[in-house]
């Protein structure tokens, strides 16, 4: 009985040890959002706006900043910030850039002349964040220049991008 006991415990033992946890620390529970800024002024007291977040945001999260530059045959065109426009001999014209925390992004316009800028960069621009998860952005290859393989990679269903007004 005893040689019995210690063979179905050896079984045991060895059944237990080959069970597995799936522990590839991906986080599927985070989900990507965009956040859609309409009428931002960057306007003459620094040319710099603040787009707040409806909520925090993980430590780990990404951030993407695109900004709506016209369209093409009824697809809107979104360029990824930072953004440069040079004058015709090379010389900066202007800069979009930005930086980001877990409750904000805060949009630049840099340049040498900015107050001579035409109102078409400065005013009524529209902004979209995109909120990538930590995980994802490590090991993808994604172009994320291109705002639609972004939304594509990361699942996002458009319709539910969360319009703020500034």
């Amino acid at each position: 009985m005893r040689k019995i006991t210690l063979i179905l415990a050896f079984i045991g033992m060895i059944t237990l040890q080959s069970c597995t946890t799936n522990n590839d620390n991906i986080d599927n529970d985070t989900i990507s959002e965009v956040f859609e800024y309409t009428n931002v002024n960057f306007l003459p007291n620094d040319y710099s706006v603040v787009l707040t977040y409806p909520h925090t945001i993980f430590n780990s999260d990404m951030v993407l900043v695109y900004r709506l530059s016209g369209s093409f045959q009824g697809e809107d065109i979104w360029k990824l910030l930072p953004e440069t426009y040079y004058f015709d001999d090379g010389t900066l014209d202007l800069r979009y850039d930005f930086d980001f925390t877990r409750f904000d992004s805060e949009v630049h316009l840099e340049g040498y002349d900015l107050a001579n800028v035409t109102n078409g960069y400065k005013l009524n621009q529209i902004l979209r964040v995109v909120v990538v998860p930590g995980y994802f952005g490590k090991n993808n290859k994604m172009n994320f220049n291109d705002y639609k393989a972004v939304v594509k990679a990361l699942n996002i269903d458009e319709s539910k991008t969360i319009k703020i007004k500034q």
